[in-house]
């Protein structure tokens, strides 16, 4: 079986040992998220995800901080940014990044849909998460801007960029709620479409 083109460029930013602790994370990562819908977030331990992986306490700390970085962690902010910056030169930047959005996230979900699924409905349903996500989801937005202020030759703290990069990041927040309130039954990047499309025309309502 070919390698999907989004794992084929995470492992080409990877070396041998990276791609070594990438399995390994991704492999604690999937223990937990089981363990979460069988058990439930809050009724899940730390020592049960490291037992289930087959790794001890302290390693699981080694990859991931707290609890709560089993559902947040993911690898795509810097494949996002690479991206962006190959899309061609012509293009307008809110058409780059439907390109974008179109390539990862349709990959996502016909490669990765279950987990996908399963972390974003767990960071829509626990508390604990819905605060951190905020914060993961600014470090993202400003991977974006970064990025476009490069290809623009702009500053990152232009407040158009600023603006865009915000306008952009609510319409994905909003198609993957939608997608999740439907459980999985809509199509994420026909609503992605939709939400460009908004955009583009000036957000008519």
């Amino acid at each position: 079986m070919s390698t999907p083109p989004l794992e084929r460029s995470l492992e080409q930013r990877l070396g041998l040992r990276e791609r070594k602790k990438l399995k390994t994370r991704r492999s604690i990562q999937e223990h937990a998220l089981r363990l979460f819908q069988e058990q439930g977030y809050d009724a899940t331990t730390v020592e049960q995800i490291a037992e289930a992986a087959e790794v001890s306490p302290s390693t699981f700390f080694r990859y991931f901080p707290t609890k709560e970085d089993t559902v947040l962690t993911d690898e795509y902010d810097a494949l996002i940014v690479d991206a962006v910056r190959a899309q061609p030169p012509e293009l307008p930047p809110v058409e780059a990044l439907r390109n974008v959005m179109h390539e990862m996230v349709g990959e996502m979900v016909a490669t990765d849909r279950q987990r996908m699924f399963d972390r974003s409905r767990l960071m829509l349903s626990v508390p604990a998460l819905r605060s951190r996500q905020w914060d993961q989801t600014k470090v993202t937005q400003h991977a974006i801007i970064e990025a476009l202020a490069d290809r623009l030759g702009r500053s990152a703290s232009d407040f158009e960029l600023q603006a865009f990069g915000a306008a952009v990041i609510a319409v994905l927040e909003t198609a993957m709620l939608s997608w999740v309130e439907t459980d999985g039954r809509t199509d994420i990047v026909e609503l992605l479409d939709r939400g460009v499309d908004f955009l583009i025309a000036g957000c008519p309502l």
